[in-house]
């Protein structure tokens, strides 16, 4: 160990001894190149740069202004050293404050190139030491933000980003300023809170976001069409990005990691904006990286790390492993000055020369060249030899080689020392790293035999202990057998107290059971009874068992003692002095009858006191019971109140939809009304069940809530249903089955307001409402189609007849539409007239093209009996087919009513009486029969049959009439209703009239016909009112 201690102590002798060495060196060699030059040249403002790159430790031509060759082969390493030995950056900013950063747009980025590279290498205290200069950097940024050429928006973006760097390491200060962290420190930077990763990760977004900002724009203002980074000019520009690209090779690797972190934390939709700006970022990196690495410049200088093909897939944890972390390569002879002073010294001199050679050219085309080297010999001129200064020149000379020659091999010789010193210390360290396990597991081995020692003291004490028992057992021997005796007894007794206690514990243990049946709202309160009485149970048969296993180890005991004593007595007889000591021992056995006696008498009060408890729990869980059953009875009765009043709502809304202007637009059917009856019958059965089974257990009301649900919704699409029943009803029927409907819904409700208490429940009579439905069964069977009643050998006759009598009923129709024609021609002048003869007028149209109707029906029905019956007749043939025969019988009938009814509303409007609404429906429904009849045909047509091609060319011409009827009950409304206000009219004509001739034509040749009618109406009717 000293060996070691000594080795670290003069490794980090020898390492200060070089730093001291180096720095000393460096600035003495820095100040006199600078003084010289100033000497040399003799002009102030390069003594100005000069000084200022001495105290910055630069070198003099980088701090030089313009956009000459960016040499800069890390002249900012003295800074660094600098900023390390006085443990801060206020000589930095001392100087930078001085130079005129506002002005000079390339003295600005190389500026931020130093103070990027100090704050990623310098001293921690550079960041604090930077921070009050924060807000002038704003500015300069902003002032510089406003010069669009040349290197005014690079600056403003570099000094953009140097700012958030240090926003970011001031929030963040485990974060060094290199960015260089293992994951556990990452982990702890985190502090192992998913909001930290979560800020974090958001904050690397932004750093990294002005990262690539910076390469854009430096990128963008590079003619990269040309050779850019091997000019003066693009590798100023270029060498900054060194730094940014190992700082985004760091962010990056920190961002993937983070945001695996996150994703096993929180859900994905949560990071979806966190995924988005991560490949947004990805795409610009890898792109960036790309095209850096195909540059000149920086393959002698860095080795670009390429990024994978596609983006790490976060959704996937496993893809974890696979995600490799960008390493950025610095080669040895680009990496830093101190890996290669050589080459940089020799650069130095190097640009030395070069300037004192273009100086004394310059001197020679003034004042005329010199034999002598000397740029300075003005004496030879004059014929004057060398004075004393000229040698101090000389030697002055020769000194500075001298001295950088030393400089350099001492570099060279104090570098190659710290290699190997480094690599030395490395395997000192691993073999102390080895050494300290070695010797941890040594002291583990001393304490582990330390302790097996103590445990070997510890079982001989034990085993002396023991034998000193032997002798004390032999004299109590005839005692433990008399407390053997007396224990038997008590051990009697508690076996009988813990039969007892069995036995109550069964019947507790039965009350338990009955009360698991409770509600499941205090299932946990039982089960807290249920634990505390178990507990009781358990220290009743633990103490039972302790007592047990001490009677056990009695008998074990008395075993040996009996064997001992054996012994004993011949020893007793042989020694009568040992009555003494007997007498002794039993007092002592006294004493402990007596302690025995209290013990038992504590267990009594235990005992009574578990009784106690046992009682309370009892009387608690009854209470308990009573309370569950009171709560459920309570919910019962809002459960049905709240069921009884949600079914009355039900049924009101039904019986509200009657005056529902919706409702005739739609029609229904009598046997689909009788099925719904039906439904109701059997679920008032079913109700009243219910009802009994509640009466009879309470408890259970899911049935009875089931059933006044079911009842409600049945009754409503009774009602419903029955509603529009009446539409296809006859004016009587239908008044009847409305009144029906309406009383069926009336006494549903007073049958419901039974449940409302349960007093009243018994006395529920369902009389009233079975004889609602009775009387809506009776209407609905009087509305079935009598073609259903008749006998399957009658349906071909009953085919013939309903066709016959369905033309009786359009020529009935059409005679009356002439005689009210006749009649309104002889009473009405005007307006009234012209609109009445519209009307029959379209009527009349609409009833010849039903007869048309009717006639290729017939037509097409012969055809299809004849290609259809075989040898069979016509009356079989529809016999057999009764469904589709059925069909006809009915569209049949639904022609001839509509007819009869549209004659009749037109009869009403024509004498002013009715309504132009009711007509209008009239002829939609007779439309809708016909496209019934026609349906009802075409089933069993051929496809090109030309009698089914004539009964659609005769549809058609029903549906074109149909529309001709309604486009002039709408004009004559509106002529009729608003005759004053004619604007009005003729803005609604035309859009009624194209709504139903779209609806009822819905192919566009057929809506070309009337249409020249249609554009002349609101020109005739204004023409007809300025006459007026």
């Amino acid at each position: 160990m000293r060996h070691i201690v000594a080795i670290h102590q003069k490794t980090a002798r020898i390492h200060r001894q070089i730093c001291s060495s180096l720095d000393t060196s460096t600035r003495h060699c820095t100040s006199v190149r600078a003084s010289w030059r100033v000497f040399l040249s003799g002009g102030a403002a390069t003594h100005t740069h000069a000084l200022r790159g001495a105290c910055c430790g630069l070198h003099p031509q980088d701090w030089l202004p313009g956009p000459g060759p960016f040499v800069f082969h890390d002249p900012s390493s003295p800074c660094i050293l600098g900023t390390h030995h006085e443990k801060g950056a206020q000589t930095f900013w001392s100087v930078v404050n001085r130079l005129p950063l506002s002005s000079n747009a390339v003295l600005c980025w190389k500026f931020c190139h130093v103070f990027h590279k100090l704050l990623r290498d310098g001293h921690p205290n550079v960041l604090k030491d930077s921070l009050r200069y924060k807000n002038e950097l704003s500015d300069m940024s902003r002032m510089w933000g406003h010069l669009s050429e040349g290197y005014g928006q690079l600056c403003s973006t570099y000094l953009t980003l140097l700012r958030t760097k240090m926003e970011y390491h001031t929030k963040n200060p485990r974060f060094p300023g290199n960015l260089q962290m293992s994951d556990r420190q990452l982990d702890e930077a985190g502090e192992s809170d998913v909001n930290n990763f979560f800020q974090l990760t958001v904050e690397m977004f932004d750093y990294l976001e002005c990262e690539l900002n910076l390469f854009q724009t430096v990128f963008n203002s590079l003619d990269m069409s040309r050779s850019v980074s091997v000019t003066t000019a693009g590798q100023c520009r270029l060498a900054p990005l060194i730094q940014v690209i190992l700082d985004c090779s760091h962010l990056y690797d920190y961002t993937v990691k983070l945001l695996f972190k996150l994703h096993s934390c929180l859900p994905a939709d949560t990071l979806q904006g966190h995924r988005d700006r991560f490949m947004e970022q990805f795409t610009k990196l890898k792109d960036l990286f790309y095209r850096s690495s195909n540059l000149q410049y920086f393959k002698r200088l860095i080795q670009i790390p390429q990024l994978p093909e596609n983006p790490p897939n976060f959704l996937r944890a496993s893809a974890l492993s696979e995600h490799i972390s960008p390493v950025v390569v610095i080669p040895a002879e680009a990496s830093s000055p101190d890996s290669e002073p050589v080459s940089e010294k020799d650069d130095l001199m190097d640009m030395d020369a070069s300037q004192q050679n273009s100086f004394d050219s310059k001197f020679d085309d003034i004042f005329g060249s010199s034999s002598s080297s000397d740029p300075f010999n003005f004496n030879s001129q004059n014929g004057v030899n060398k004075d004393e200064k000229d040698h101090l020149i000389d030697q002055l000379y020769k000194e500075i080689s001298g001295l950088k020659a030393q400089l350099e091999n001492m570099k060279t010789e104090s570098q190659r020392a710290v290699l190997q010193l480094k690599g030395r210390v490395s395997e000192l360290e691993a073999e102390l790293a080895e050494q300290q396990h070695l010797r941890q597991q040594a002291a583990d081995e001393s304490e582990f035999l330390r302790a097996e020692l103590d445990e070997l003291k510890k079982k001989r004490e034990d085993t002396e202990k023991a034998q000193r028992s032997l002798t004390e057992i032999e004299r109590k021997a005839q005692a433990n057998e008399q407390r053997y005796s007396r224990l038997k007894e008590k051990y009697s007794e508690l076996v009988q107290n813990h039969a007892d206690l069995l036995r109550k514990n069964a019947e507790v243990t039965k009350q338990v059971s009955v009360a698991r049946q409770a509600q499941v709202d205090l299932e946990r309160e039982k089960k807290e009874l249920e634990d505390s009485f178990q507990r009781i149970s358990d220290q009743a048969q633990r103490k039972t068992q302790e007592q047990t296993e001490v009677l056990e180890s009695l008998k074990q005991e008395l075993a040996t003692s009996k064997q001992e004593l054996q012994i004993v007595q011949g020893s007793l007889e042989t020694s009568a002095q040992s009555e003494a000591k007997w007498t002794a021992q039993i007092a002592e056995l006294e004493k402990e009858r007596g302690s025995l006696v209290n013990a038992v008498a504590r267990q009594e009060e235990q005992l009574s006191a578990l009784q106690e408890q046992l009682e309370y729990t009892q009387l608690k869980l009854s209470s308990t019971q009573e309370s569950i059953c009171q709560l459920a009875k309570d919910q019962r009765k809002i459960l049905l109140a709240e069921s009884r009043r949600a079914a009355e709502q039900v049924v009101q809304e039904a019986l509200r939809q009657f005056e529902e202007p919706t409702l005739f637009s739609c029609a229904g059917s009598a046997d689909h009304l009788l099925c719904k009856v039906r439904s109701v019958s059997s679920c008032i059965e079913q109700l009243e069940q219910c009802w009994s089974q509640y009466l009879a257990c309470p408890e259970d009301i899911s049935g009875l809530l089931h059933a006044v649900t079911l009842l409600a919704h049945l009754t409503s699409d009774t009602i419903v249903h029955g509603s529009t029943t009446c539409l296809r009803a006859p004016p009587e029927p239908a008044d009847s089955l409305t009144e029906a409907c309406k009383q069926y819904g009336r006494e549903t409700l007073i049958y419901l307001g039974f449940l409302e208490e349960e007093g009243i429940l018994e006395k529920a009579d369902s009389t009233a409402v079975r004889s609602c439905l009775t009387r809506i069964t009776a209407i609905g069977e009087e509305l079935l189609p009598r073609g259903l009643d008749i006998k399957q050998e009658e349906l071909g006759d009953l085919v013939d007849k309903e066709l016959a009598a369905t033309s009786a009923a359009i020529e009935t129709a059409t005679a009356r539409i002439e005689e009210m024609l006749s009649k309104s021609r002889a009473g009405d002048t005007g307006v009234k007239l012209e609109v009445n003869e519209r009307i029959l007028g379209s009527c009349t149209s609409l009833m010849q093209a039903i007869q048309v109707l009717i006639v290729a029906s017939k037509e097409l029905q012969r055809e299809i009996v004849e290609s259809g019956r075989g040898t069979a007749s016509p009356k079989e043939f529809y016999a057999k087919n009764s469904r589709w025969t059925e069909g006809l019988i009915s569209a049949s009938k639904a022609v001839g009513w509509g007819a009869t009814v549209m004659v009749d509303a037109a009869d009403l409007v024509v004498q002013g009486r009715g309504k132009f609404e009711e007509l209008m429906v009239c002829s939609r429904e007779i439309a809708a029969s016909t496209a019934q009849l026609v349906a009802a045909s075409k089933v069993k047509a051929d496809k090109d049959s030309p009698n089914l091609a004539q009964l659609q060319q005769a549809s058609r011409g029903v549906n074109q009439a149909t529309a001709a009827v309604v486009a002039s009950t709408v004009s004559g409304k509106l002529q009729i209703e608003d005759t004053g206000s004619l604007s009005k009219a003729t803005f609604f004509y035309p859009f009624f009239l194209s709504f139903f001739f779209f609806f009822f034509l819905p192919h566009p040749q057929h809506v070309e016909v009337p249409r020249p009618g249609i554009k002349s109406a609101p020109q005739q009717l204004q023409h007809r009112s300025l006459t007026r």
